[in-house]
């Protein structure tokens, strides 16, 4: 057992006691509150249903957009994207003029808490589900970090582990799969028993979250393997703290058709074929459940167009629920304004948005489209196996809470 009675690690402005026993972050992607939920109503996740009567169970929000790479950036910082400059999971780059995937930790301008309890002598494992995660994770860390999808490809000097496959004793899962969610979780387990590590951040993916409704048979089983791991962390004296990047909800109509707003389309209509840039955040590699679609994005305008006036149109389109400033939208989000365009878009609940309908390949979905990216998928679980004390109950919680109050508000 780990004890360090009045140590502490500070990061970003913000201090965390160090661990009397193990702790285990769990960001489960794409969980709102209403899976965990109808699993425990269906009797599949028992453990979940006992953290939630014998720890403490607390709503929080995400950041917006809610997208996999800020929030679990936000998470592992403890601040939100203004400070540690991820706001995407795909950006424009306006000083090298190109698109990219801001998956590379030269775009994070703020140390992780993970790095910091590594720095001062903790023994740290990080595990992911993707592999776009890993580096952002990782930096600054002496420290485990690996992805499951690259399980097979590991070496004790790039990821201070080696032979994970061999300890898991299961295959190496396939991206598109629950699988892959599984695979972090049951190395978690092992490398916990095996090494029992100071501290474990496990991050899964969410691709059944993208394919299946809460309540349904495949989600259930999807937590119900959850609960079943969490059970055996659990019973090695762990602190267990679970939440979510963010939430995930159907954006169809009522027949199960795609409900698009295709904004690179409207611009070209109104100012001119490729005169604004349009950016979709959601955008990253694994684009076979979303499409690419998802509910925020940002764009670029040409110099002297009327922002105002475009603004003003815009919020009048069937599915917008915000149309921002670039200063708005920094300012009501906390977002880095030199990584966003000169306005934010953001579509309800039902609704995402695209650029034009020959950029976005649908032909892998096999299930009525699922996303995510706007406020109406902000809201997300705060799971603990300990209960809580001295939390204001006028506090607002966010997501990139989980650390602080796993470590300094726990009993």
């Amino acid at each position: 057992m780990t004890t360090a009675p009045g140590r502490s690690v500070s990061a970003n402005g913000r201090s965390y006691r160090w661990m009397s026993r193990p702790l285990v972050v769990v960001c489960v992607d794409g969980c709102e509150a209403d899976y965990i939920n109808q699993a425990i109503q269906a009797g599949a996740a028992p453990y979940l249903e006992k953290m939630c009567a014998k720890g403490a169970s607390l709503l929080g929000e995400c950041v917006v957009p809610s997208f996999t790479n800020p929030n679990n950036i936000s998470i592992v910082t403890g601040v939100p994207p203004a400070v540690h400059g991820i706001c995407g999971n795909y950006f424009y780059d306006r000083e090298a003029d190109e698109e990219v995937m801001m998956n590379d930790a030269k775009y994070l301008r703020a140390d992780t808490l993970l790095a910091g309890f590594s720095n001062a002598g903790a023994k740290v494992v990080v595990i992911t589900a993707k592999d776009k995660l890993r580096t952002l994770l990782g930096k600054g860390m002496k420290a485990v970090c690996f992805s499951a999808e690259k399980a097979d490809q590991l070496t004790t000097e790039n990821n201070g582990i080696a032979g994970v496959l061999g300890l898991v004793g299961k295959p190496l899962p396939k991206v598109y799969s629950a699988g892959l969610s599984e695979f972090v979780f049951a190395a978690g387990v092992k490398i916990m028993a095996r090494d029992r590590p100071d501290v474990m951040y496990l991050s899964t993916t969410d691709y059944v979250q993208h394919k299946h409704a809460p309540g349904t048979p495949a989600a259930n089983d999807f937590y119900r393997m959850m609960s079943g791991y969490l059970e055996q962390l659990d019973a090695m004296d762990v602190t267990i703290a679970l939440t979510a990047d963010h939430g995930m909800n159907a954006k169809t109509d009522a027949a199960g058709a795609p409900q698009i707003i295709f904004l690179q389309d409207w611009f070209d209509a109104r100012i001119g074929a490729k005169k604004a840039r349009v950016i979709l955040p959601v955008t990253d590699p694994y684009v076979a459940h979303h499409g690419s679609l998802g509910s925020f994005a940002t764009a670029y305008l040409p110099a002297g167009a009327d922002l105002a006036g475009l603004s003003a149109k815009l919020r009048k389109l069937r599915g917008v629920e915000l149309v921002l400033s670039r200063a708005e939208a920094a300012a009501q989000f906390e977002l880095p304004p030199d990584r966003i365009g000169d306005v934010v878009v953001v579509s309800e609940r039902l609704y995402v948005i695209g650029t034009s309908p020959s950029r976005h390949d649908l032909s892998g979905l096999d299930a009525p489209l699922r996303s995510h990216g706007g406020v109406s998928e902000q809201l997300v679980p705060l799971l603990f196996n300990r209960p809580l004390v001295d939390v204001d109950p006028e506090r607002r919680l966010r997501n990139f809470d989980i650390f602080d109050l796993a470590l300094n508000h726990t009993a």
